[in-house]
C-alpha cells in the first residue's frame, strides 16, 4: 500500500477509523486485538455501535494516535485482513 497520508497529515496524529464488518459480537474484539498489537494503549473507541437498517452490518468508530504513516498503512492492512470486516474507512 502507497498512500499520501505523509503529505496530508503532520505525524505523530490522532487517526480517525471507521470499521464496518458483519453483525458478530466479536468484532469489536477482533478490531481492539489489532490495535493492541499496533498501537497498543493508543487507541479508544468511540461511544456508540451503529447498526446497518438490515441489521447485518456494524459500524465502529476509533480514534488512534499514529506514530507514522507506515503505522497508518498496517493498521488498515491488519483491519481489512479480520474475516468478518468488510470495509476500513
Amino acid at each position: 500500500m502507497d498512500t499520501n497520508f505523509d503529505e496530508l497529515l503532520e505525524f505523530p496524529c490522532d487517526f480517525g477509523f471507521r470499521i464496518m464488518g458483519l453483525a458478530q459480537d466479536d468484532l469489536p474484539t477482533k478490531v481492539n486485538d489489532v490495535f493492541d498489537i499496533h498501537v497498543k494503549d493508543n487507541y479508544k473507541q468511540l461511544p456508540g455501535l451503529k447498526v446497518s437498517k438490515t441489521g447485518k452490518y456494524h459500524s465502529i468508530s476509533y480514534s488512534v494516535f499514529v506514530a507514522d504513516k507506515a503505522q497508518v498503512e498496517a493498521l488498515y492492512k491488519e483491519l481489512s485482513a479480520i474475516d468478518i470486516v468488510r470495509y476500513v474507512l
